[in-house]
């Protein structure tokens, strides 16, 4: 990352935070909320600046911001549609909103976000929209598991066990061939984080980082949560509250009733693939052997193996 890029972010958001010329003497320094390779968020009061992943297209990222622009009470609505270009990397500036307490599992809004997941498959798409992003960063994820293996030469029976489940899995989940059916407006990257309410502190719950957003399976949506629960890491009521707003909200990911799993079943193999390829690519990396939660992705994948597609 430049070193310049950080106060450059902590300047937009202050401009933003501040454009009727209002002083920010009471508002404190601005914040680093995250600084990661593929993301870099500041923020200053109300406003959020965020620097996309090096490499980000311009036209993409710019229909992506556009669906968020005309989904206010789906997706938490940029500033701005057009992306700044600072230092390298663009950049777009957002409203604070207030994020899911991690500390309080027993208050995470499971029916807000499958409500939130419903009405964004059912929205028409606009013209320039690209493809969901899910299964391509899944096929990252095990890319890179192959690589950091391949230069530490450790964790050699697990991957294998990673890539025999990712190999078994159909093309279109491996982001090969487009998917299947009817594509819907999909988030790409649903996780309790990717909700905060706006305006903060205690407005309505919004869905949050567009950088995935597409067209796609909408199942694909409903995947980490059915993976989690598939795993034993997401109890059976939470499970049950969200798929049934799903439903009740004519999401069209799944059927009205039934069982689901044959619908999600694809997308929660792929998502477990990716989730076990990234924990052993940190264990490489860091030369160490997976935790007990990282093995337990692992051992999911193994047990892929003795379950057909769709069971």
């Amino acid at each position: 990352m430049p070193p310049e890029l950080l106060p450059a972010l902590a300047a937009r958001a202050g401009s933003a935070a501040h454009s009727d010329g209002a002083s920010c003497i009471a508002c404190g320094p601005a914040v680093t909320l995250a600084d990661r390779p593929d993301a870099t968020v500041v923020r200053h009061s109300g406003v959020v600046a965020k620097a996309h992943a090096p490499g980000t297209d311009r036209a993409e990222l710019a229909a992506r911001l556009a669906t968020a622009a005309r989904l206010p009470d789906v997706l938490l609505p940029p500033f701005a549609t057009d992306p700044a270009d600072v230092h390298g990397r663009l950049v777009t500036c957002w409203p604070y909103g207030t994020p899911v307490d991690p500390d309080d599992p027993d208050a995470a809004p499971w029916e807000a976000a499958a409500a939130l997941l419903a009405r964004l498959h059912r929205t028409s798409p606009a013209p320039g929209l690209p493809l969901m992003r899910g299964p391509a960063k899944a096929a990252r994820a095990v890319a890179r598991l192959r690589a950091a293996v391949g230069r530490t030469g450790a964790h050699r029976a697990a991957t294998r066990t990673v890539l025999d489940a990712w190999s078994a899995l159909p093309a279109w989940a491996r982001a090969e061939t487009p998917a299947p059916g009817p594509a819907s407006v999909c988030h790409g990257d649903l996780h309790l984080g990717q909700l905060v309410r706006h305006p903060a502190p205690d407005g309505p719950w919004l869905l949050i980082d567009v950088d995935d957003l597409g067209l796609g399976a909408p199942a694909w949506d409903l995947a980490r949560p059915a993976a989690w629960y598939a795993c034993g890491l997401l109890p059976s009521d939470e499970w049950s509250r969200f798929l049934s707003a799903y439903r009740a909200a004519g999401g069209p990911a799944v059927p009205e009733d039934g069982d689901p799993w044959p619908a999600l079943d694809v997308p929660a193999r792929a998502l477990t693939v990716q989730g076990a390829a990234q924990a052993l690519a940190k264990a490489a990396a860091a030369g160490r052997l997976p935790d007990e939660a990282e093995q337990d992705l692992v051992d999911a994948c193994a047990r892929m193996a003795s379950a057909p597609l769709g069971s």
